[in-house]
């Protein structure tokens, strides 16, 4: 009888086990089951539609209400006109794919600096300590100092411009890598050394994909300094032999006394940053995020 009891309990005890440890496997189970469209519309698509919407409803109120001059805040429909006369003209695309084009090819020359910089920084301990503190002044300076020193070196063609893009990016994305690096957990380290990935070898199958997250928060940032950069040395330094970009756009539209023109302009260059963002930079989150189990597939 006794023995039976034992047995009855070593059995319930097995029996809560496994079902502790089916509950555990179910908790860290990555849920695959697809989300409707209609919640995908609700709770992604509606919220910033609606803040559009009311930013949008504002502004015609103040200007209909006369609360703000048209001179300083012009009616929506005078945005739109510009913005019709440009796509009449055949110039809306032509301007916004110059300064894309720039700002996309800034960007990947930062990207091709910056990472090998950035690993150089976090791997040897006398390079971070005479380039570390320049990488993070660097960083914090602002870019539209580097656009009168661009235009005395190179004057007023593309060169110019993009050095003005590399040193507002290149220090961003060096800084992101060697944070991401930082951030490695030794053991994965020495465990990779132990199994003789060490050296370039080691930086492409260890190093990188364990820093991975924080070099893609480093690559969002450097892509935000690279279009301010752009802008800031469109701005000042325009001039006819560089084309028409949108920084050139806003700066024509001051000279002008063009108020509506200086919105359209201010609206597109927010608009091409967010567009870039969600484009490239958010799906690739979402897939380190999602390939290192945050994030539940949907």
């Amino acid at each position: 009888m006794a023995s039976t009891d034992i047995t009855s309990k070593a059995t319930g005890k097995s029996d809560d086990l496994a079902g502790l440890e089916a509950g555990l496997d179910a908790l860290d189970a990555v849920q695959t089951h697809r989300t409707p469209i209609r919640e995908i519309l609700v709770k992604k698509v509606l919220p910033p539609v609606l803040a559009v919407s009311l930013v949008l409803l504002v502004w015609q109120i103040l200007v209909a209400t006369h609360v703000t001059e048209e001179t300083k805040l012009p009616p929506l429909s005078a945005v739109w006109n510009s913005l019709s006369d440009m796509w009449v003209k055949g110039t809306l695309l032509e301007v916004i794919w110059t300064s894309v084009s720039r700002g996309l090819l800034g960007f990947l020359l930062a990207l091709a600096i910056g990472t090998p910089l950035g690993l150089l920084v976090a791997r040897v301990k006398f390079v971070r300590a005479a380039i570390g503190p320049i990488l993070q002044g660097l960083q914090s300076l602002p870019s539209v100092a580097w656009v009168p020193p661009a235009v005395l070196w190179f004057g007023l063609n593309d060169a110019m411009m993009y050095t003005v893009i590399l040193l507002g990016a290149v220090p961003s994305i060096a800084n992101g890598l060697v944070s991401g690096i930082d951030q490695i957990p030794p053991l994965y380290l020495r465990a990779g050394r132990t199994l003789g990935a060490t050296g370039l070898r080691g930086a492409r199958h260890i190093v990188m994909p364990a820093a991975l997250p924080g070099y893609l928060a480093g690559l969002k940032q450097g892509w935000a300094f690279s279009w301010r950069s752009l802008m800031a040395a469109e701005i000042i330094a325009s001039s006819p032999d560089l084309g028409l970009g949108l920084g050139q756009l806003l700066e024509n539209g001051r000279n002008n006394i063009d108020l509506p023109g200086v919105f359209l302009a201010i609206i597109l260059i927010l608009v091409v940053g967010i567009a870039i963002d969600l484009l490239i930079f958010s799906p690739v989150e979402r897939w380190v995020l999602r390939s290192r189990g945050l994030l539940a597939k949907s």
